[in-house]
């Protein structure tokens, strides 16, 4: 049995697989329509959570299954001070695989120490949010044919981003790669990412406070939101929330073959307006987050197709 907790998880090879089989059922979604008939997905989600849990739970309807589960962690026991370990154990009963998100980091490892179902960790804290990660690969690839030999700025908060956090461990295992890292100096990327990932690994990276600094030497400028439920003030977050608003202005900067992404829900860091730009891409990102789910469930379930 197998769980995904992290984008490591996955050999650079197990990825590939993945993304081909991604790809297969974009081209060819019949031919998977029936392969989880009479299987179960749990969905528990003590965390809000729109594309994450919808698209998990499209993921398995799409595949000819079911799901259950709760989208708050007031609807479920845990209201009532059942430990994550005592609810797998129980939901282990009912489903054949889970999708968890949780606030606190590493609940998702402890749910699978006790699951007798695969466990897919669906964002723990400001820690890993590894089947995000799998779309933002999955959607690079497609746009730019490679997942190599590209310069990837990061834009927003990268402090408490987990969406960012995944995507840089996943990326450093390709040649070539190189991050610009735009934040205001509250919100940089921790240390422990910079010294035990960024340098420990020799990649080549650079932090800058302005964003149209970064923009004309980037293949793909990746946005996020400041998350106000990751701060503990008011204040700071209202100080923190406007530091970056990507509009059509900024865009002339960037190259013709420059793509934008966003894990979303955005606020107002990316203007309507730069929706109508063909290099737009995160409504085609979370289109995609459903065909790599789709291809994670089959393969978490050993279903061969």
């Amino acid at each position: 049995m197998r769980h995904l907790m992290s984008p490591l998880d996955f050999s650079v090879e197990e990825l590939e697989k993945l993304m081909d089989m991604a790809g297969d059922i974009e081209a060819n979604p019949q031919k998977y329509a029936h392969v989880c008939d009479g299987k179960k997905l749990a969905t528990l989600f003590y965390e809000p959570s729109t594309r994450t849990r919808l698209s998990h739970e499209a993921a398995m309807l799409n595949l000819g299954g079911s799901v259950l589960g709760f989208s708050s962690a007031d609807s479920s026991s845990a209201a009532k001070g059942e430990s994550v370990a005592d609810t797998i154990r129980t939901i282990s009963c009912y489903a054949d695989i889970c999708a968890m998100r949780h606030p606190k980091e590493g609940a998702a490892l402890v749910a699978s120490t006790h699951a007798t179902i695969p466990v897919i960790n669906a964002g723990d804290g400001g820690h890993q949010h590894p089947t995000q990660t799998l779309t933002d690969l999955l959607t690079i690839h497609s746009l730019k044919g490679r997942l190599d030999n590209m310069t990837i700025g990061l834009c927003g908060d990268l402090k408490f981003g987990r969406t960012v956090h995944s995507l840089i461990h996943a990326l450093v295992r390709y040649p070539n790669i190189r991050f610009i890292l735009i934040s205001p100096e509250e919100l940089k990327i921790p240390s422990y990412i910079r010294t035990d990932v960024l340098d420990r690994k020799n990649i080549e990276y650079e932090e800058v406070v302005r964003l149209e600094d970064a923009l004309p030497s980037l293949d793909i400028l990746y946005m996020t939101r400041v998350q106000k439920e990751r701060f503990f003030n008011e204040e700071d977050y209202i100080r923190m929330k406007d530091f970056y608003i990507l509009d059509s202005k900024k865009m002339e900067l960037a190259s013709k073959d420059m793509y934008v992404l966003h894990p979303l829900p955005r606020v107002n860091e990316i203007a309507v307006e730069v929706d109508s730009d063909p290099r737009a891409a995160y409504f085609k990102q979370a289109q995609y987050g459903v065909y790599i789910r789709m291809a994670l469930i089959i393969t978490l379930l050993n279903i061969e197709v």
